[in-house]
């Protein structure tokens, strides 16, 4: 076991780590970006319905979007604190642009959620809109609350 290397995210300091949108790693050109919706490790975290509804309206809107061609994958933390997002082949403020309007899509959606039924997903039941919604305007207020530096700066 001496020889398994720490993977990078295990090397931020989870405990001073504010909501925010941050570079996790660079992969020739494909980037991971942490969206952190929440502070981690305060107990504050995305209930399963919040995180799964959300997950499926940003992934289909994000795939929908100006970077429909670039996006890898889009999924939610085990630890409730946040998604990943990984894209090829875009600049940081392309990527940020985007990320505010797939939540702008979010809050304005009328309809029901994306992929809600069992043919098209494992929990089906286990979707609300309105907590899409509620998390996609929380994590924009987080966006807004302070600089986006793509930057650990813990």
């Amino acid at each position: 076991m001496n020889d398994i290397q720490r993977i990078t995210s295990f090397t931020v300091d989870h405990n001073k780590l504010l909501p925010g949108l941050y570079v996790s790693r660079v992969d020739g050109d494909v980037t991971t970006y942490d969206m952190r919706t929440r502070r981690p490790n305060t107990g504050d975290l995305m209930d399963n319905a919040a995180m799964h509804s959300l997950e499926h309206m940003f992934a289909t809107y994000i795939r929908n979007g100006a970077l429909r061609d670039s996006v890898i994958y889009f999924g939610p933390m085990g630890c409730q604190t946040g998604f990943y997002l990984l894209i090829r082949n875009a600049d940081n403020a392309t990527v940020l642009a985007e990320i505010r309007e797939t939540l702008h899509r979010i809050l304005e959606h009328d309809g029901p959620v994306f992929g809600a039924s069992a043919k098209e997903c494992g929990n089906y039941i286990n979707l609300n809109l309105d907590a899409a919604k509620a998390e996609a305007a929380r994590y924009l207020a987080e966006l807004d609350a302070r600089d986006v530096t793509f930057t650990y700066e813990v």
